[in-house]
């Protein structure tokens, strides 16, 4: 199990750094959506 995670962690490096750049950017939107009320 552990050779198939470093396995899949290695040939999926572009993957990841996508999904934790949409995953940052979904808290972002959802920091400012909560944060927006408040500002008008």
């Amino acid at each position: 199990m552990v050779t198939q995670f470093k396995s899949a962690l290695r040939n999926g490096q572009t993957t990841l750094l996508q999904d934790a750049i949409g995953a940052a950017s979904l808290v972002v939107m959802l920091v400012v959506g909560l944060h927006l009320p408040s500002l008008f």
